[in-house]
């Protein structure tokens, strides 16, 4: 009953996280071919079979079977196509350039919304730094003794102690002495004699406890500034940890869809707040690689672009067929190794 309950949590966070990300990629293309005189044959999400389709004006929509992708049918792409005034190929560069960087756009802009929600329904957790016990663990030094959440720590072996980090470095460094502590419950002093235990992984004494946790409420102004900081923050982060991959620096650890939506599953069990957080961190991660300069990647279209806005002309097509043949195959290859991976973690061979 549990295990079907995980795989139902599992599968419809998959295609909600999946479905949304896809769904604002594809968004950005579509609303960016439009605007700069485009014609969009069919918008579709997912790859494969049609289960849903429908023709409003000129564009037909359409949702397919394999729900891992999507695409938008933009007229004279394939250079075999009729060409018109509103292909794909009649337009200038910069206007081809910006309705393929616009997916990516959209993906950078995604985690702006979401945080921004996180942080007006949920506002901010910060760790405190009073004395004072926010959570504390069964079966550990802490509770043993008999302190509970919510009691101030006054004073340890005598020592008046004003701030969490004061008492978390005499726990640390004090190995396994007893510590004699004085303690504020609901007005009511206390005392309680620990005796920590030692942590040989991180070379301290523990007894158990966490800080409190404050929860700030930012208007939604600020929430705003620290979406697009928080953003901006994570997208650094990603850069720089993709920098030292390619460099050899760290291991390269990559993750294929059943190792995505086991994630997603975990993280659904959290809650919706960590859900949407990590459909942030995954879409600029989509954002991030789909603009690397890979062929088949919309960062590959882009430096093909440039290229034929330096030489004056396309590149030809059979070139184009062998550079996105390479792409695929890499691409392909790679899907397989991190899905290979994803299985063995599953514990299936």
């Amino acid at each position: 009953m549990i295990g079907g309950i995980l795989l139902f949590t599992t599968v419809i966070a998959s295609i909600f996280v999946f479905g949304v990300l896809i769904f604002v990629h594809e968004l950005g293309h579509f609303m960016t071919a439009k605007w700069v005189g485009m014609r969009v044959d069919e918008f579709a999400l997912g790859f494969g079979k049609k289960l849903i389709s429908f023709r409003r004006g000129e564009t037909l929509y359409s949702l397919r079977l394999i729900p891992l992708g999507g695409f938008n049918k933009i007229a004279g792409m394939d250079p075999d196509e009729e060409q018109d005034e509103r292909s794909f190929g009649a337009k200038p560069i910069w206007a081809r350039i910006l309705v393929i960087v616009a997916g990516s756009a959209m993906n950078f802009l995604l985690p702006v919304l979401l945080f921004l929600i996180v942080f007006l329904s949920a506002g901010i957790d910060n760790v405190s730094d009073q004395p004072i016990i926010g959570n504390i663990f069964a079966d550990k030094p802490a509770a043993r003794a008999g302190l509970m959440t919510g009691d101030r720590i006054v004073s340890v072996n005598n020592e008046k102690i004003d701030s969490w980090r004061q008492f978390v470095t005499l726990v640390q460094n004090s190995g396994q002495k007893p510590l004699h502590i004085q303690f504020d419950r609901a007005g009511t002093t206390g005392q309680a004699e620990v005796v920590p235990e030692f942590d040989n992984k991180a070379n301290r004494g523990i007894i158990g406890v966490m800080p409190q946790i404050d929860n700030y409420r930012p208007g939604f102004f600020e929430s705003v500034k620290l979406s697009v900081v928080q953003t901006y923050t994570v997208t650094a982060a990603m850069i720089t940890g993709l920098l030292q991959m390619v460099t050899g620096q760290v291991a390269a650890e990559v993750a294929g869809p059943i190792g995505v939506a086991q994630m997603a599953g975990e993280v659904a069990q959290l809650g919706i707040i960590p859900l949407l957080q990590f459909a942030a961190f995954l879409s600029l991660n989509l954002g991030l690689l789909n603009l690397l300069p890979v062929p088949v990647l919309d960062g590959g279209h882009v430096v093909a672009l440039a290229l034929e806005g330096v030489r004056g002309k396309s590149l030809s097509r059979d070139k184009m067929q062998f550079l996105q043949m390479i792409g695929f195959a890499l691409l392909l290859l790679l899907t397989l190794v991190a899905t290979f991976k994803d299985i063995a973690k599953l514990k299936l061979f």
